[in-house]
């Protein structure tokens, strides 16, 4: 099963499974037993994640983060362009393998972000996991 839930939220292995930090930065004072494996890759640009901690002031502001993050994961990456046939087509493989493997153990996504933070990228990974 798949979850989503903020780092600094209480652990419980019998219900996080894996736990997975999908965020740029680890976090200063992040102590490594807070998550079993860090994917920064997963979580928003820099650029994009200043313009998260600058708050959503309305739903389109959301919806315009939604896209440009969505964006960001499945666009190509730099060694793309020395690869004629074989291509990376950004985080894409990365999400097959965790949907994959949160059907067959659980499987906790977090970021830095509050537990009831409803705009946080941590969902909408959610979402392109179980649509990969």
């Amino acid at each position: 099963m798949l979850r989503t839930k903020s780092v600094r939220s209480p652990i419980d292995r019998s219900v996080d499974g894996l736990r997975i930090l999908a965020a740029r930065v680890r976090g200063h004072g992040m102590k490594k037993t807070r998550y079993d494996v860090w994917m920064p890759n997963l979580g928003p640009s820099e650029k994009l994640l200043r313009r998260a901690r600058a708050g959503f002031a309305t739903e389109g502001a959301w919806r315009e983060f939604k896209r440009l993050y969505q964006e960001e994961m499945f666009a190509p990456a730099a060694v793309d362009k020395a690869n004629v046939n074989i291509k990376n087509h950004g985080q894409k493989f990365t999400l097959r393998l965790l949907k994959r493997l949160a059907a067959q153990q659980n499987v906790t996504v977090m970021c830095h972000c509050a537990e009831e933070e409803r705009h946080c990228h941590r969902h909408v990974l959610r979402e392109l996991i179980q649509a990969s």
